[in-house]
């Protein structure tokens, strides 16, 4: 199996064109469809089994609801002209404290349903101008335009989606 690079380790080359965004936006849009699939054939026994030490099937999900919060702010902060995107919680403080564990799955899958769609709804009243509109993300340290941030999140969506694929299909063969 190949190891996967760690998020933090990750790095990003914006340079592709802003009519690449409507492409974005889907899969944005498709991120609850994919981990609705993924987790459908799922015993409910091991959506809160941690795997060498990362998060659990259910708290990747709960992760990712957590972040529509950040993603909402600095999609307002692009709206809103700022000169540095509002920072993340790098400790990830949120999605530890929620206990994602002791949470519904349909519950957590719902909810980032309803808040993904909204972003996406908001992202797809963005004109050309101001998907081309750039602000400083503040750990990568340089700019990134809104359509640039788009493609972050869904990358970041990806990420944890292989991550729950992954101790998926570890836990299933584990019996």
């Amino acid at each position: 199996m190949i190891k996967k690079i760690k998020w933090i380790e990750r790095e990003f080359h914006f340079d592709f064109p802003v009519e690449v965004f409507p492409c974005i936006i889907e899969r944005l849009r498709g991120t609850p469809a994919r981990l609705e699939d993924i987790i459908s054939g799922l015993p409910a026994k091991i959506l809160t089994v941690r795997v060498d030490n990362s998060w659990s099937i259910q708290e990747n999900v709960g992760h990712l609801l957590d972040l529509e919060t950040v993603g909402e702010r600095r999609l307002a902060d692009f709206r809103n002209h700022a000169e540095v995107l509002s920072p993340a919680d790098m400790k990830n403080q949120k999605t530890h404290e929620s206990n994602h564990n002791s949470n519904s799955m349909q519950i957590l899958l719902r909810d980032f349903r309803k808040r993904r769609s909204g972003l996406v709804q908001k992202l797809e009243e963005l004109d050309e101008e101001e998907v081309a509109r750039s602000s400083v993300h503040p750990r990568l340290k340089k700019p990134m335009r809104t359509v640039d941030w788009a493609y972050f999140v869904a990358e970041h969506d990806d990420h944890h989606v292989a991550q729950i694929t992954r101790s998926a299909n570890i836990l299933r063969s584990s019996g």
